[in-house]
């Protein structure tokens, strides 16, 4: 089928439209991400796959053709993805970046990815806080991040430089203007081929298909957390809808912080990647608000667990403590920061707490 035949199939409207099957819809992924189609029919398609809403066949075949197309690199073994918003975030704390070092301190790898703010959000995004650290994304290779990765556990993925097909897109994305099949792909490159996933979602609608498509993708074990924003994070100040993904099957789990005493209301800020980087920097060297210091607690905890480096997400929060407390995840922070501006890191300044 070309284009024009599978417009016809999709743009039906709510009622007259059908979903593709697997093999249409990797046609149709390749077709896009080759660019052999179209602007005006790229664009008519993602707008009548958003009116239909996408099934779980569609999505699998983005996934499984961006990562065809995307470079990959095992970096370590036995870590997990980090997977949250590719528009940003605009009105909360991104607790997952120095959850991150929590996790890098205990032996577990760690993958962010992500890009320059994309809509509808247009958020703070991870390459944003970069720039805030002093690293010059614009000339960051994808060897001196996997050297940084080696080095530290940590490794950041730029998605349009590691998947060069999705930078071409960006532009047709952005006179869009809202999300599309993309959103839920570009989260789930797995670039480390990593067995673990903690993966954002917005809607409630979202869960049960996210669920479904993760049972057919190659992780042990995925989290899908309905986080601020539609983030990764878990709420600090109220119960967390999230579904466990592993075994061949999901179930639903309300993660609440108030059951391992760490339930705290979060004051009101203007978050900027200035205060984004201010306040993880005063998380990890221990000078923040206890309600940012518990919230990064909780989700370390919750990702040692899904890692399986801590047997529960109680002991979770004691193993996150103890590397927040003394000093380790800062440290980590302050060697990986080096790294990624392609600075020879301070052994002096890596082994002090400030």
């Amino acid at each position: 089928m070309n284009m024009t035949e599978i417009l016809k199939e999709v743009g039906r409207g709510k009622r007259g439209s059908r979903d593709l099957t697997y093999e249409e819809s990797l046609h149709v992924a390749s077709m896009i991400m080759n660019r052999e189609a179209t602007d005006v029919q790229i664009g008519a398609f993602f707008m009548a796959e958003r009116m239909k809403m996408e099934n779980v066949d569609e999505m699998q075949a983005f996934v499984d053709v961006c990562r065809q197309m995307a470079l990959r690199s095992s970096f370590k073994k036995g870590g997990i993805d980090c997977a949250g918003p590719y528009d940003g975030r605009l009105k909360s704390f991104i607790a997952g970046f120095a959850t991150s070092f929590v996790l890098a301190a205990a032996g577990v790898p760690v993958t962010l990815h992500g890009s320059e703010p994309l809509p509808p959000k247009w958020g703070v995004t991870l390459p944003v806080l970069l720039r805030q650290m002093g690293v010059d994304t614009a000339s960051l290779t994808r060897e001196q991040a996997l050297h940084a990765g080696n080095e530290t556990g940590l490794l950041f993925v730029a998605a349009e430089q590691w998947c060069p097909s999705l930078g071409e897109l960006r532009e047709l994305r952005e006179q869009i203007g809202v999300r599309t099949v993309l959103n839920t792909a570009e989260k789930l490159m797995n670039y480390s081929y990593s067995p673990y996933l903690v993966y954002g979602v917005f809607h409630n609608t979202f869960f049960e298909r996210m669920s479904r498509l993760l049972l057919r993708l190659d992780y042990e074990r995925a989290f899908i957390v309905q986080g601020p924003e539609g983030s990764e994070d878990l709420f600090i100040d109220r119960p967390t809808r999230t579904y466990a993904v592993e075994h061949g099957e999901a179930r639903l789990e309300i993660i609440d912080p108030e059951a391992y005493y760490l339930d705290m209301s979060v004051p009101e800020m203007e978050w900027t990647a200035e205060t984004q980087i201010r306040v993880t920097e005063q998380v990890l060297s221990g000078q923040a608000d206890r309600a940012f210091y518990n919230q990064v607690l909780l989700n370390s905890a919750y990702r040692l667990y899904l890692a399986g480096r801590s047997g529960s997400i109680e002991e979770g929060v004691y193993d996150a403590k103890a590397l927040l407390d003394s000093g380790a995840a800062y440290r980590l922070y302050v060697k990986w920061g080096s790294l990624m501006r392609g600075e020879q890191p301070n052994v002096l300044q890596s082994n002090s707490l400030y």
